[in-house]
This record gives structure tokens, sequence and C-alpha cells, in this order.
């Protein structure tokens, strides 16, 4: 991408779309397109494709999605299929109506079947049945890696879709009820240390095991794919066996219950922690092959200490003085 491209980032204030500003802000790149959903509703089909009729991006990075953790994906089953499948629809679409040169769509390792071969590859997509507590948003999120490929065939779009494992870090959301994992605990566990409780009550057994990868992380991964040379970046779309469809992960898991003490112990929270079985689990075991990106020079620079502590300090300094008293 040229410095002065101009580049769309969809969902700019969100935990990964911040972290992809960030990302191509220290580049050098200077004429990026921000939107707030007051300023651009991206439900709104005749708004968006106003939006690329004016400003005319060459490059978009679709970041804009209705997320959160298993509560909200079970509880919230309509608008996660609608508010993901209108809004990457209206943008994708759009994209291609104005001539964009390269698209990145972000998806989730949800989209991978519940009882998955380990660690999971890019063509075991639609091998078998879906997780059911976030089924909707999985649906969702195939249907855009398959519209960016039906794009790519039928009109000779550019169009690429990377796969994020759990994401954390600066800019997330630690709603008690619809966070995901990570923030939720950094905030529980904040909250019983400042009040000195004696325990702390987590969802689920702790047995699933999760990879994490920092959110910035991701961004790096998101920028090195984008800027790619057209020849190896065109590689990724014809690849035959998995075409337009990359895995970007840490490269290991843990359970639940580890990830818990790692928060406690970078926290300082020296309590007992209490498994609420009621609260359901989600798939047993998620973890990323992503031996394709690793193999093009991209690796992750964060362990899971180091972010966790990371995300602490932006948790304190920018988040907690604008949480409501629980």
């Amino acid at each position: 991408m040229d410095k002065s491209a101009k580049i769309y980032v969809a969902g700019h204030r969100g935990l990964a779309g911040s972290a992809i500003v960030r990302n191509l802000e220290r580049r050098g790149y200077s004429n990026l397109l921000l939107r707030t959903h007051s300023e651009l509703e991206l439900a709104n089909q005749t708004e968006v494709d106003t939006f690329f009729a004016d400003q005319r991006p060459q490059h978009v990075f679709v970041a804009a999605a209705k997320v959160g953790g298993i509560h909200a994906n079970n509880t919230l089953r309509g608008e996660f299929i609608y508010q993901n499948l209108i809004v990457q629809c209206n943008l994708i679409h759009a994209a291609w109506r104005h001539g964009v040169e390269r698209l990145i769509f972000l998806g989730s390792s949800c989209i991978y079947p519940r009882d998955c071969p380990q660690p999971m590859k890019e063509e075991y997509l639609l091998g078998s049945m879906l997780e059911t507590t976030n089924l909707p948003y999985a649906i969702a999120k195939i249907s855009g890696i398959e519209m960016c490929r039906a794009y790519n065939h039928q009109y000779g779009t550019r169009y690429l879709s990377l796969m994020p494992t759990n994401l954390y870090g600066p800019g997330d959301s630690y709603d008690l009820q619809n966070s995901h994992v990570l923030p939720a605990l950094i905030r529980k566990l904040h909250a019983a240390k400042q009040a000195g409780e004696p325990e702390c009550v987590v969802w689920g057994s702790g047995k699933p095991r999760r990879e994490f990868l920092y959110v910035d992380d991701l961004a790096e991964a998101v920028c090195f794919l984008a800027t790619l040379p057209p020849t190896e970046y065109q590689q990724l779309l014809d690849y035959q066996v998995a075409p337009a469809l990359i895995n970007v992960g840490f490269g290991s898991d843990l359970t639940i219950s580890e990830l818990t003490q790692t928060v406690a112990e970078v926290l300082g929270f020296a309590g007992n922690i209490k498994h609420d079985l009621s609260k359901p689990d989600g798939t047993p075991k998620k973890l990323l092959d992503s031996s394709r990106l690793l193999a093009l020079g991209w690796k992750p620079q964060f362990g899971l200490q180091e972010g966790v502590a990371l995300t602490y300090r932006d948790f304190l300094d920018n988040v907690l003085p604008r949480l409501p008293a629980d």
C-alpha cells in the first residue's frame, strides 16, 4: 500500500480496529478514513454505498462486528446473526462496486467445528457441526468468508479473510455479562482484590482449552498481509486447499483454569478461585494451526503474561475510571 493511499478501517474504535489503526499510523499511513457509528451507520446500505462513492477508499479493513462472550452469543442470537450479516454484506458489496483494491475481512476461530481436529487448519472449515452456543455468530462469519471468495471468483476482487484466535488487549469490553473471558476475569479479579474477598467465582468448569493472542500481534499480522507484494498476496487468494482464508493464532493454548491463575498472578489476587458449574463451557478446545502465516514471516511478539500486564495497565488507566460501581 502506498503511504498516501486512502484506507478505511471499519470498526476503528473496537478492540481489533483500534489496534489496526495504531499499527497503520506507526507504519506511516496518514490517509485513514475513520467514521464513528453516529457518522456512518454500517447497517444502512445506502449510507455505506454513498460513503464509498464519495470517499473512494483503496484499501478496506473490516473489523466492525457485534462481538461478545459465551453469554452474549447464546442469548442475543438474533442480534448476532442479523447485525454481523448486514454490516459485512454492505461493506463487501460497496467495496466491489467502488473498486477497492484490497479488502481484509476479520472473522473468528469459532467458525470451525465444535469437535474439530486440533490444531485447526483452514481446510477444516465446514467439516462438521458447529458449537451451538455461538452458532449464529459463526454462520455470519462463515458467510463473510464465502462472500469474499465468491466476489473474488466472479468479479476478480482481491479480498482476504483472516481468522484470529481469542483476542485481548487495549480497547476491550469489560461488561461482566457480555464480554469475552479474559477481560471478564480481569474485572472480576480486580474487584475481588480491591474488596479483599477470599474467593472469586468464575464461569464454567475451567477445563476447556483456549488460545489467546494480544491484539497488537493481530494488527501486525493484518498489516503485514495487507502490504504483501502482489504475487504473494494473490497466492493466498488462489491457494487451492482453503483459498482466501488464513489463521492468526499464538501457537499454544491453556485451560481456562490456567488462564485464571495467570490473570490472578498478574493482578496480585491471592484468593481462592471457585468455578460455577451451572454456566456453560462452550467448545472443549480451540487451537489454530497458523503455519501458513508463520511461513510467510510473521510471528507473535507478546507472551500471555506480558500481554495481560499491558491489558491490566490499560484497564486501570482508561477503563476503570469510567466503569459504574459494581
